[in-house]
């Protein structure tokens, strides 16, 4: 093909601008990057994820640093900045790993290593999927078998109030279902975006999520000198301030709290749903640590129970969203990431649209999704591995809850330190008085106070805690976030330091 004169000047003119173009990008011989911190989506620049923040990142150092052989004050880290069960000694559920393992690698369902109702139950399991194989993709909303577990499992738990596995979309752990709920939620601009009402301390993940998505974080704090209660004129205050500059839409709840370890009563909870209904608000419920009840006088009551049981018009009309999780309860998975959401009363149409939004990600986790399963539908009585089951369901629970009484004892120990009981959860959130001269120093430095306490905690005895500030708290207290999940004997070991360590600071700043 003969390339004419005409041809190669329009070609040589594309080359020229496209080459003009590049020079434009490039600036003293230095290319410009597309993507920058000033060109980045600045929601993302925004968000903050507290949990992991400089006490963790400060952590991670250190432990090289140990590793290299440099020597410290310390031999080890203790991570109490995250609620990992596992990694912090607890041995897994055995019938729990049986049926993982069966799962994801059949030819062992002929081995009589394994228990037959373990066999069975990944049988059934693998009949499920789609080419029996747990490599494959399953439904977006979760595998329509487990979907039934879940939904069975939530009757039982209610006291047979019916469930629709219609209803419940799987997900990755509790969060990508919250992140989905939120994300529908939110909306609008100026005054009329949408306000979300979190608790005060709050898990980060909302936080984030909120400056993710540009929504306007609505605080509202729990009463610390009444094992911090959720207080229904503490709502209706942050609400009536909050409609001055967004529209609220949406409350958020957290029980068993994180990072404030408290259990609602039912008659708290049945406030907090009349509430929501009076200012038209959706409920979110967040219920991942609805197995994790230690205080004497404390239990569990699903937000779902309590609404179908106060009858109309809330049981009728309240939107509701509850989400749990396999990461905690005495299950402790963080890893496998599986979770779900049950929605109540919410538009059929809307329930579409979180269908198709879910769908965007494909599907949870298959692994997640079998924890799941077996979180709702454990070996039952006369099942060769119900009484294992049960014993080492048992001995989690009650050595967390042990370990809660123990965490509260000690730190109250000490004067300065004050400690609520922990209810349930995983974690403790004491408050802690720091001496001016110690305030004086972090504002030098440019810290809050109690991040300022808890580097200083770090850098001497190894122990990572998170700073109350990355959780929010009231202006002039601070407080500092740590969980109870070291075995019992090096729990006792680092509580006693913590409470040396604080008293030697106090001294050193006074």
């Amino acid at each position: 093909m003969k390339i004419s004169r005409q041809m190669l000047s329009s070609s040589h003119r594309l080359w020229t601008m496209a080459n003009k173009n590049i020079k434009q990008e490039v600036v003293n011989g230095i290319w410009n990057k597309v993507l920058t911190l000033d060109t980045m989506n600045q929601c993302v620049k925004t968000m903050e994820y507290a949990v992991l923040g400089p006490t963790m990142l400060r952590a991670m150092e250190l432990e090289r640093e140990l590793q290299q052989g440099v020597k410290k004050p310390f031999t080890e880290i203790i991570k109490g900045f995250k609620g990992d069960a596992h990694a912090m000694g607890q041995k897994p559920i055995t019938f729990m790993c049986q049926v993982l393992a069966l799962c994801q690698y059949p030819d062992l369902l002929s081995s009589p290593s394994f228990p037959e109702d373990a066999k069975k139950r990944a049988r059934r399991i693998l009949e499920a999927c789609e080419g029996h194989s747990t490599g494959s993709y399953s439904a977006s909303a979760g595998i329509q078998m487990i979907r039934e577990d879940v939904a069975r499992y939530m009757e039982h738990r209610d006291g047979g109030i019916a469930s629709d596995p219609e209803n419940i979309f799987l997900s990755t752990g509790a969060t990508s279902s919250i992140m989905a709920v939120l994300n529908l939620l939110v909306s609008g601009k100026g005054k009329n975006r949408t306000g979300v009402m979190i608790p005060i301390p709050q898990y980060p993940l909302y936080s984030a999520t909120l400056a993710q998505f540009d929504a306007v974080q609505i605080n509202y704090y729990l009463n610390e000198e009444r094992h911090w209660e959720l207080d229904v004129a503490e709502l209706q205050g942050a609400l009536n301030q909050a409609k001055a500059h967004c529209q609220p839409r949406v409350l958020c709840v957290i029980n068993p709290g994180n990072p404030t370890g408290q259990v609602l009563s039912r008659e708290n909870i049945e406030a907090v749903i009349r509430f929501a209904y009076e200012e038209h608000l959706f409920l979110m419920a967040d219920e991942v640590y609805q197995d994790n009840i230690y205080a004497e006088g404390s239990q569990f009551h699903s937000f779902k129970k309590v609404l179908m049981e106060m009858g109309p018009p809330y049981a009728q009309q309240l939107e509701l969203a509850s989400f749990h999780s396999c990461s905690k309860g005495y299950v402790a998975k963080c890893g496998f990431r599986g979770g779900y959401t049950e929605v109540v009363n919410m538009d059929p149409a809307v329930k579409q649209q979180m269908l198709k939004l879910v769908s965007v990600w494909l599907c949870p986790p298959v692994p997640g999704q079998i924890v799941m399963d077996i979180v709702t539908n454990p070996p039952q009585p006369g099942d060769p591995s119900y009484e294992q089951f049960q014993q080492e369901k048992k001995a989690v629970l009650s050595d967390l809850a042990e370990k809660a009484l123990l965490t509260e004892k000690i730190l109250n120990k000490q004067p300065g330190i004050h400690c609520n009981p922990v209810q349930g959860a995983m974690y403790s959130f004491p408050r802690i008085q720091l001496p001016p001269k110690a305030l004086q120093r972090a504002e030098e430095l440019g810290q809050p106070a109690d991040l300022f306490f808890c580097i200083q905690l770090l850098e001497e005895t190894g122990i990572c805690v998170v700073p109350g500030s990355a959780f929010g708290q009231k202006d002039g207290t601070y407080h500092f976030r740590m969980t109870i999940l070291p075995p019992l004997e090096k729990l006792k070991i680092v509580l006693e330091k913590l409470n040396q360590f604080y008293a030697k600071f106090t001294q050193e700043y006074s």
